[in-house]
């Protein structure tokens, strides 16, 4: 039988939110990152389905078909768990599984730090579960003469809007091709700034290459449904997440030093840039500390950082062993 994947807009947290939902059973709540949207997860959806839960892959707040609020402030973790907290309540749903990845990530450690009653297991893709630190998070992150770290370049409004914007085809074709393990990039190379860095004379993009022809995991349709998303949108939703990330620090002071109970999968790509970035590597043999039940960290060869587009089949096992385990 084939899996039809079904959309809707459900009324959450104050917003409209439109999902694409797919098969019946245990909800399992799929959260995407930037600059992405549901349709990151259409590899999951049909999988998950398949095997026997109903699967929801909502367009995340400022993203797609979903609400856009004008407000900055609008964008802070809590919202942001609190739009999935919703999302339980307007599918009359008590608890779920809830998966993230790149943004969607802290969105699902942190959904599942705040809320253990309503989201019994995590799985994160691409990003861990990073604990509060003391200092607020921009205050550390690295700058040069030459380069900014890629969040503080976010934080200044309408500027990484204009440059993204631009031409939202091409944007999408460097940034995808340039987080993928296809792309050639050394980041400690001279003249490149280092891990996430930004030239200051270069912009954003001037660290991603255009590619001469797509990977096999990237289809031109691919690239074509999401420009068409973020043509219509623009960038500024998924930018928004960045400029709350002192507000967040300063919310989640309550939370200092809390662990994630619940049991949780941690998946990435050996050429994932995000496990290059400073701390990671204290961070990752140490996850255990901060997760007890931490059942697993996968390290998948050879894949960059779209993990769940670029290796679905590893990712789809993956996760349907540890679901089953949940179960």
């Amino acid at each position: 039988m084939t899996v039809e994947i079904r959309h809707r807009t459900l009324e959450t947290n104050g917003i409209r939110m439109h999902v694409a939902e797919a098969g019946d059973g245990p909800l399992v709540v799929l959260c995407h990152g930037f600059p992405e949207s549901w349709y990151s997860w259409r590899h999951q959806l049909v999988a998950l389905a398949d095997a026997g839960y109903h699967v929801v892959a909502p367009d995340m707040r400022g993203y797609g078909q979903t609400d856009q609020p004008e407000a900055i402030e609008a964008y802070s973790l809590l919202h942001l768990v609190g739009d999935v907290v919703g999302l339980l309540e307007a599918l009359g749903v008590a608890t779920a599984v809830v998966v993230g990845h790149d943004w969607g990530a802290p969105v699902a450690w942190h959904a599942a730090l705040l809320r253990p009653d309503r989201f019994r297991a995590v799985i994160g893709l691409s990003v861990p579960f990073i604990p509060r630190r003391a200092s607020r998070p921009t205050t550390t992150m690295p700058r040069t003469d030459d380069a900014i770290f890629y969040q503080l370049y976010f934080q200044e409004p309408g500027v990484a809007e204009a440059e993204l914007g631009r031409d939202p085809r091409e944007t999408l074709r460097r940034v995808l091709f340039g987080g993928s393990a296809d792309a050639r990039r050394d980041p400690l190379a001279p003249g490149s700034g280092g891990v996430g860095m930004v030239r200051r004379d270069a912009g954003f993009l001037g660290r991603h290459e255009a590619p001469a022809t797509l990977p096999a995991w990237l289809t031109q349709a691919d690239v074509d449904f999401y420009a068409r998303e973020f043509t219509r949108t623009g960038f500024r939703g998924g930018l928004n997440w960045y400029r709350n990330i002192d507000r967040n620090w300063e919310l989640l002071a309550p939370w200092t030093g809390a662990k994630v109970t619940v049991p949780a999968l941690f998946v990435a790509g050996d050429r994932d840039l995000v496990l290059a970035f400073r701390g990671m590597d204290r961070l990752l043999p140490a996850l255990k500390q901060f997760v007890p039940e931490l059942r697993q960290t996968i390290i998948l060869p050879g894949c960059g950082h779209w993990t769940q587009q670029e290796r679905p089949g590893e990712v789809n096992a993956a996760m349907l062993k540890f679901l089953e385990e949940v179960r």
